[in-house]
């Protein structure tokens, strides 16, 4: 956070309000009422894991489950059913007790909060109980339903999962049993014995035992992260207690009122004057749990990502968090680094703990004007850095705010360094080559690269600045310091639209990094330029192994479904057939390059096209509604060398002129199939009933403002570019044609194959009548916001063929199965490998 001025008080303005400063009563509170725990949301993450690694356990391993529950079943039988019934119900009844009376416990203890969230967490998973025993087999593979569906089921109380274990779980879990030993060993016993109960009655197996737990146990963490842990709130009167108890005499406190909440929270204490010395103001920082989790995914996925990426306090305590504060600031203290002097750390209660520091005389860098950034000062502000770095003391976070500034010095100031506190100690090479990086960066924002680096040089000498070149990445600095590039940049660019003459320096237009580069090697001509790879993994290569995961689980739940699985269809289908349909759906991406290269006055490379569109095969499969290729046409057009807003424009003319042709076709073919066939598509009842529905929904858009403004604010900058672009495009009338064209082979290749797959089966219906079907069914399912449109393609395409030809459903789900493979699930692998490929030569 920016560092307030904090300077001690006289006599004189002993009972004044320091200027920016606000009074803080006794009585109020340090921290707000609840926070969301870095912990709480690892817990949550490992119980969906566990829960996932389970299911996949119990799909590979049926056979055995099953064996285990058969012996169980056995056992069961010889066991003399009234002492069973006894047993359950007393378990039953435990199980409810218990939660009941921990819950008359917590709320004599003042523990209101935590029942009211072990409640929601107790509803959630019994809510989750209830429609999982219920719908199971319809949401798991066969493989697992078969082990799981017990015996002796009859409702929902005995499905599978223990119904009345997972709320009371849930309950106590996220009412803060893990406090309360005795507690706990009373859930234990009682679960224990229910789960007993249960499987020698032969309602549950070992398999729904365990998941029932980890539900129980993930649902209450999920909810104690969306809603946030209470927190035990001390309040100043506490706070000065604790001061008291460390030797000091607190007297009143002060705060700044716009301090973020995000930030650990700052006071000024102004100590009693009963000696002959006024005592020194004290600066108090208070650390909590909230802080050390805001930022925690961020944090926690730069570290996966980048090699040097902070180790920050996340999943400490607030006594931990304080340790580590205390330990850099001794150790920079040691070092001789100019910076804010611990005095003293405390506990504030369970969930916090306070630091008290000399407070600071000064301003931030942030804070100076221009004219005060003077050359000596750069130098104490690199000499500064200097120290640190020669005891191997990385500061990781060299931002405006991070540099102090000392007005009580000489006329030039004297620096220092504040905000430690993601700092390291015997840091690495790269590490320091990091913090380098991030003040050259910081520094040059202010007075431009040549000061900057010049100081640099007179400091550090050009053998260690010299390593700084290598790591002047984007990736390097800190959140905030890319924020300030890009904002700078952008003023640059502006300006030089404004004045674009022909003497002005364009080396002034280039990156601020490039130049911080050059400038560093213009004076050391050695120095390194090859860049250090910063990250582990890049954000493209999780892209596409998350996606081709995803997309191997969706198919294996179609695979292990026993109504939707696309290779049971293929042994019925006809080979020459299959194989007519296979060329058609391969003939789409044909049809779809021309769509893409015609649609684009600029010349396109038409085998990086072709596998731009191959590659949005697989990429619609992990992203809803075709947005994936979408996005992935955009990128690809801008790595051709379009600049952003002429990339999304023509994917915006592809899109706008093929839902113009869409429409027109189903005219077309809505009227041939009308005239021609015994189920008139048009006196559809359910198509009345679904234009009527998008009507009301397009008045509904139009009558609620938020509705409308958000519909507005996502097709302004798709729509905005399309009419210049489609000006551009009339001068070139045969990429037109050609892009009109593609269009409509587009939709004519996939109602043919959809035709072959029919004709496949031995069915005869008319191709208008498919087309039709395929053109309003296929748009239709594409709506629902799955993956590929997985499940709502295939359901309402097979309602269409049905509408239209009227054949039974079953016959026309097979159908549908089969064109879903030849044209969603078969293109996926080669898609995947285009991708890759186009990944490699960075076309995308």
């Amino acid at each position: 956070m920016d560092d307030v001025v904090l300077r001690g008080p006289s006599r004189s303005d002993a009972e004044e309000t320091p200027p920016q400063l606000v009074s803080v009563g006794r009585a109020e509170l340090l921290l707000p009422a609840r926070a969301r725990r870095p912990e709480t949301l690892v817990r949550f993450v490992l119980g969906l894991l566990l829960t996932v690694l389970t299911l996949l356990v119990a799909d590979a391993a049926h056979d055995t489950m099953g064996g285990l529950e058969l012996d169980a079943t056995r056992g069961a039988g010889q066991a003399p059913r009234l002492l069973l019934a006894l047993a359950g119900s007393f378990a039953s009844t435990a199980v409810l007790l218990v939660p009941a009376a921990f819950a008359v416990s917590q709320l004599l203890r003042h523990g209101r909060r935590r029942v009211q969230d072990g409640l929601i967490a107790a509803t959630i998973a019994f809510g989750l109980s209830m429609a999982l025993n219920l719908w199971y087999p319809e949401l798991l593979p066969q493989a697992i339903v078969s082990v799981l569906t017990p015996p002796e089921a009859a409702s929902p109380f005995d499905g599978p999962l223990l119904a009345l274990s997972v709320p009371a779980i849930a309950f106590m879990t996220a009412a803060g049993v893990a406090r309360r030993p005795q507690w706990r060993i009373g859930l234990a016993v009682v679960v224990a014995l229910d789960v007993l109960t249960a499987l020698v009655s032969g309602y549950a197996d070992a398999l729904s035992v365990l998941l029932s737990l980890l539900l129980g146990w993930t649902t209450a963490h999920g909810t104690a992260y969306a809603v946030g842990s209470p927190n035990v709130r001390p309040n100043v009167e506490l706070l000065f207690r604790a001061l008291r108890q460390v030797g000091f005499a607190p007297t009143a406190a002060f705060r700044r009122p716009d301090q973020p909440p995000q930030e650990p929270q700052r006071y000024l204490v102004r100590q009693a004057d009963d000696g002959p010395v006024p005592r020194q103001a004290l600066d108090v920082m208070v650390l909590d749990r909230g802080q050390s989790a805001v930022g925690f995914l961020h944090r926690l996925g730069q570290r996966l990502r980048l090699r040097s990426a902070p180790e920050r306090r996340s999943l400490l305590s607030p006594s931990d968090a304080l340790r580590q504060e205390a330990l850099l600031a001794y150790a920079a203290e040691a070092a001789g680094v100019r910076t804010r002097r611990l005095l003293a750390t405390a506990d504030l209660g369970p969930d916090a703990s306070l630091a008290v520091y000399e407070p600071l005389p000064g301003r931030t860098l942030d804070q100076l004007d221009d004219a005060e950034l003077t050359d000596p000062l750069l130098l104490r502000i690199w000499q500064q850095v200097h120290l640190l770095h020669t005891r191997r003391i990385a500061h990781r976070a060299l931002t405006a705010d991070s540099v102090w500034v000392d007005e009580d010095g000489d006329e030039d100031g004297d620096a220092g360094l504040v905000n430690l506190q993601d700092g390291d100690i015997a840091a690495g090479d790269l590490v320091l080559r990091t913090d380098l990086a991030q003040l050259l960066t910081t520094l040059s924002l202010r007075v431009g690269p040549e000061r900057a680096v010049a100081a640099a040089l007179d400091v550090l000498g050009p053998d260690r600045l010299g390593t700084a070149v290598p790591v002047l990445q984007p990736l390097a600095l800190p959140r905030s310091t890319r924020a300030r590039v890009k904002a700078q940049e952008k003023e640059q660019a502006k300006d030089q639209q404004q004045d674009s003459a022909p003497e002005q320096d364009t080396s002034q237009g280039a990156p601020l990094l490039a130049r911080i580069r050059d400038e560093i090697t213009r004076a050391i001509p050695e120095a390194p330029v090859e860049a250090v790879r910063l990250e582990r993994l890049r954000p493209r290569t999780l892209i596409a192994v998350l996606g081709l995961a995803i997309a191997g689980y969706l198919l294996v739940l179609q695979l292990s479904s026993r109504n939707t699985n696309p290779f049971d269809a293929l042994t019925q289908a006809r080979p020459g057939w299959i194989a007519v349909a296979a060329v058609l759906s391969a003939g789409g991406f044909v049809a779809a390059t021309m769509s893409f290269v015609g649609f684009v006055p600029e010349r396109l490379n038409l085998w990086r096209s072709l596998l731009a569109q191959v590659a949005g095969g697989f990429v619609n499969i992990v992203a809803p509604s075709g947005l994936g290729g979408m996005a992935l046409g955009t990128r690809f057009l801008h790595k051709q060398g379009l600049p952003t807003r002429q990339a999304v424009a023509s994917v915006g003319v592809t899109q706008a002129v093929g839902l113009v042709l869409h429409i027109l076709l189903i005219f077309i073919f809505g009227f041939l199939a009308s005239g021609q066939y015994r189920t008139p598509f048009t006196d559809s009842t359910d198509l009345v009933v679904a234009l009527l529905a998008a009507g009301a929904l397009a008045l509904l858009v139009a009558a609620v403002p938020p509705l409308r403004r958000w519909v507005v604010s996502r097709l302004r900058p798709m729509i905005s570019g399309i009419l210049p672009r489609m000006l551009d495009l009339l001068q070139q009338p045969g990429k037109v044609a050609v892009g009109v064209l593609g269009q409509l082979l587009v939709s004519l290749f996939s109602a043919a194959c959809l035709y072959a797959c029919a004709l496949a089966f031995g069915q005869h219906p008319g191709f208008a009548e498919v087309t039709i079907a395929n053109l309003i069914g296929g748009t239709l399912g594409q709506a629902v916001p799955t993956p590929g449109g997985v499940g709502g393609v295939e359901a309402v395409l097979a309602y269409a063929l049905q509408t239209t030809t009227g054949m039974p459903y079953d016959v026309a789900l097979l159908q549908v199965l089969l064109y879903r493979m030849l044209t969603l699930w078969l293109p996926a692998l080669p898609g995947w490998v285009a991708y890759l490929w186009l990944q490699h030569i960075d076309a995308v």
